[in-house]
């Protein structure tokens, strides 16, 4: 690890590690992160890190600190740096993003128990728990409507009154939101592995596509490699009508797989020395970036390359925050456990060149969340164990509760080089995929797979060229990402904590009829889309030619619906796409060609159930 140009072992790091009870296995080199190994799997696996989950109240003197690995709401005077309440939640509710809203109360989603709770910010009493949608995750306040939107990750935008009731409105837009936030009228809503903000109108209507822009740098062959937006971590509004995402940034150039001894093909930069004077560092497929959209003279939002900034060596930029006058940001790093403290110019985000690591200070924990308690006063949000840190005078407030230290969760969200841009997570977000197509030398295009709902049974990689879990860590996190491969029992754990992670739950279908009927189709010999999709898993774990001119592994259908593009290319850019023309390779992957249009878009309504 690197501070300030010196080198250094990360012992904050190890002493948080022994602190929640775990010891150090295995030794490292200088730039490589040590893995803390608990002595068993704690009672409740932790949840990926989503973040976002720190509000400063509109007093200015009380944080609301949402604690998804606790299912706990802390309330916190921040003058007395002193708990105020502790809002004990149900096990399993994973409370995620807040908001505040007219009246003294603030609103919490809780992602997987597909609520809203309401928050009296005065007694720390629970007034309310309306259910709202299977996955609820961003939440905005609306005080010329005395509404809370919420948008949810099965494409569900449902809008409550604040003061409580039902729903009085519910929109279906695109799968996979993430934060919404109130432009006037409008309503401006995020989707997390496209990093797409889209306007939807009062009306319901959607009236603009935005995303951030891509980009070109230069790699250590001085080739240019293109980066298209990805991954949309967070959404916040920033000064003068303008929106900030931060958010992650993907490879399209061809990634050599089969790099010389010592370059790692998925994060070369650490390994290589920078040039011209910190100008052209070699990027790793995916790193952090922070893009304002404005506002445009005709109201749409806007963008260029020239308000889009790289932060580097931040991985898992899981949150950002805009000082109340706009002039300064804030981001953390929960994978490299960093945060960014910077200024905001007139053209853009100041931020460190690529090779420049000077304005990334360590956090004494993992950050999950940043918040601004005022012009200079930042707050930031640690997991593990469970505190709220303030940079300004070093201080930490422990707040309560049992550690959730997980080894296998640690691995998975930890950058593998201390200093690095990718970790696990980066190209798993939440414990799920990316829905990026990587085009890799020389194996060709390749779509991250889904790991969730117990789908590690080996052999694994759309090759099936993995045969076991240890094989593929190896590969991956060591060779490809330049870090130290986990040990044995790391290993173990690692397994344990990803086979645990739940798929993401099912909206409720639009036409339920149309899902009866396509459940016949699927499950019929004559269309066989059961021989291969059957059983609990809905995969033969076997790898099959199904008219692709090649063998790949049967993915699973679990979770399907929200998993575009599909096939192991991403040739079929939704799901009713795969069974037209010859992506799906024809009768070979299914017999279908006998079925109309019309019991296709039953088949297809059925499998987005599964």
């Amino acid at each position: 690890m690197r501070l300030n140009g010196t080198r250094t072992r990360p012992f904050a790091l190890l002493l948080l590690g022994l602190a929640a009870g775990g010891a150090i296995i295995g030794g490292c080199s200088d730039d490589e992160t040590p893995y803390v190994t608990s002595e068993s799997a704690p009672a409740v696996n932790p949840p990926p890190i989503s973040g976002g989950t720190l509000l400063i109240a509109k007093d200015g003197h009380t944080a609301v600190a949402a604690d998804p690995d606790r299912d706990r709401v802390w309330i916190v005077d921040l003058d007395k740096r002193a708990l105020t309440h502790e809002v004990v939640l149900r096990d399993g509710d994973e409370p995620g993003r807040v908001i505040e809203d007219g009246s003294g109360h603030v609103h919490v989603a809780l992602r997987s128990s597909g609520a809203l709770a309401t928050i009296d910010l005065a007694s720390g009493e629970i007034t309310e728990r309306r259910a709202v949608c299977p996955a609820p995750r961003g939440v905005a306040y609306e005080a010329a409507k005395d509404a809370v939107h919420v948008a949810c990750a099965g494409g569900e935008l449902v809008t409550l009154p604040a003061a409580g009731g039902k729903a009085t409105r519910q929109l279906r837009l695109d799968r996979d939101l993430r934060d919404v936030l109130v432009d006037g009228d409008k309503l401006l809503v995020s989707r997390l592995k496209t990093a797409e903000v889209l306007v939807v109108n009062a009306d319901g209507s959607i009236g603009q596509r935005t995303q951030p822009p891509s980009v070109s740098m230069i790699d250590f062959e001085k080739k240019e490699r293109v980066f298209e937006p990805a991954v949309a971590w967070r959404m916040v509004q920033g000064p003068e009508d303008s929106v900030i995402v931060v958010h992650q940034r993907a490879a399209t150039s061809p990634i050599d797989l089969a790099l010389a001894s010592g370059q790692a093909p998925y994060s070369p930069g650490p390994d290589l020395p920078c040039e011209d004077g910190g100008d052209a560092a070699p990027p790793p497929i995916t790193h952090a970036a922070l893009t304002t959209l404005h506002r445009a003279s005709d109201g749409t939002l806007t963008t260029s390359t020239s308000f889009s900034r790289t932060l580097t060596g931040a991985a898992l930029p899981v949150d950002v925050a805009i000082s109340p006058s706009g002039t300064a940001f804030a981001s953390v790093g929960a994978g490299t456990f960093t945060f960014i403290h910077a200024s905001r110019t007139a053209d853009g985000i100041d931020v460190p060149k690529p090779c420049d690591h000077g304005d990334n200070k360590k956090a004494p924990g993992q950050p999950t969340a940043v918040a601004f308690q005022d012009e200079d006063r930042l707050v930031v949000q640690l997991r593990e164990p469970a505190a709220l840190f303030f940079p300004a005078d070093g201080t930490t407030l422990a707040l309560p509760g049992e550690s959730r230290f997980d080894t296998g969760h640690d691995v998975f969200h930890r950058a593998p080089k201390a200093d690095g841009s990718i970790a696990c997570a980066s190209c798993h977000p939440e414990g799920h995929e990316d829905g990026r197509v990587w085009n890799f030398m020389p194996m060709g295009a390749r779509r991250t797979q889904e790991i969730s709902g117990g789908m590690l049974a080996a052999p694994l990689h759309w090759d099936g060229d993995m045969v076991n879990m240890s094989g593929l860590m190896r590969e991956v996190l060591g060779r490809r990402m330049g870090g130290l491969p986990p040990g044995p029992v790391q290993m173990e754990h690692v397994e344990r904590w990803i086979d645990a992670l739940p798929a993401l739950p099912r909206s409720e279908p639009v036409d339920a009829e149309a899902v009866a009927r396509g459940e016949i189709l699927f499950n019929d010999e004559a269309v066989g889309c059961a021989t291969c999709h059957g059983g609990d898993k809905r995969t033969n774990n076997k790898s099959v030619d199904v008219g692709t001119g090649k063998e790949f592994q049967v993915p699973s259908l679990i979770g399907i619906a929200g998993r575009a593009p599909f096939m192991h290319d991403g040739c079929a850019p939704t799901l009713r796409a795969r069974f037209d023309g010859n992506c799906g390779g024809g009768d070979a992957h299914g017999r279908t060609s006998q079925l109309s249009p019309g019991q296709i878009d039953d088949l297809v309504a059925y499998i987005e159930t599964l």
